[in-house]
């Protein structure tokens, strides 16, 4: 038995050392493209992986006034916040029933939420345009919002059953006892029990919204469009006046900052939060 774990620490030390790797590579990946940024199209051409110069600031302003940045900044904020609070009030109560309630259709729910995990979404643009088209809700936040959110439940119904999971029946119990109902009890004593878990769920949906490419070219045009819309547009209006790849490098680090900066702040509890809940 005292063998194993000399086994075990050659794997462990591979392990972490390519868990390293990958994460200098991505440091250094996120250091180029900002560093790209500051410069003009010819040094970058010049020499692709050079520092540069003479910091080149106003590309950042070209991205954001010509390249449409600035209003598809706040779409990207508004849109990306509703539907993961959305995504967030819909699935909580879900979650919880499927938890405290074991039965067989707990249980079917529960296998329809897993299989809608693989349902990629490239087989639901369609469908859903053409569903959208007739509502009258493409090239609208709320259309958008909506695709987001349903795209959202399996993932975050999945994610809190864990942590409802983990909450003990005796908290509930002696609400019931002091006379709260069962509404009551979920909102004033479960959900603060469970808060880590709904913070976690909360900025997954977020990051996985900000970043969302496919539904937003689909459904979304003009000036109504996300960030990754706004860099798509971007890109195709360098292709009649020049392409100014500082610029573009500029509208990919705007793209980027807000997630660097949220995962430096809150990273290890996004991970701490999946790991209790995927422990439980």
């Amino acid at each position: 038995m005292q063998s194993l774990p000399r086994r075990v620490a050659p794997l462990r030390i591979v392990g972490r050392g390519l868990v390293w790797l990958l994460v200098a590579i991505t440091l250094l990946l996120l250091a180029w493209v900002f560093l790209t940024a500051l410069r003009d199209t010819r040094d970058i051409f010049e020499h692709p992986f050079g520092l540069p110069t003479s910091p080149r600031w106003h590309n950042f302003a070209k991205a954001w006034n010509e390249g449409g940045f600035s209003k598809a900044a706040l779409s990207s904020v508004y849109v990306a916040t509703v539907a993961s609070v959305l995504a967030i009030v819909l699935s909580a109560p879900c979650a919880y029933a499927l938890v405290r309630r074991r039965n067989r259709a707990s249980n079917a729910l529960t296998m329809v939420f897993a299989m809608g995990l693989g349902v990629p979404g490239q087989v639901l643009v369609v469908p859903l345009f053409v569903g959208l088209s007739k509502a009258q809700l493409t090239n609208s936040y709320t259309g958008l919002i909506l695709v987001y959110t349903a795209l959202a439940l399996p993932f975050t119904v999945f994610l809190l059953t864990g942590f409802f999971a983990s909450v003990p029946r005796v908290l509930e119990e002696a609400a019931a006892i002091d006379g709260a109902s069962g509404v009551r009890t979920f909102v004033q004593v479960v959900l603060p029990v469970v808060r880590g878990g709904l913070i976690t769920a909360f900025l997954l949906q977020f990051i996985a919204n900000w970043n969302e490419t496919l539904f937003a070219v689909v459904l979304m045009q003009g000036d109504k469009g996300t960030l990754p819309v706004a860099l798509i547009g971007f890109v195709q209006s360098q292709q009649f006046s020049g392409m100014d790849w500082g610029a573009l490098f500029a509208g990919m680090t705007i793209i980027l900052a807000p997630l660097v900066a949220l995962f430096s702040w809150l990273g290890t509890r996004i991970i701490q939060g999946m790991t209790v809940g995927i422990g439980k």
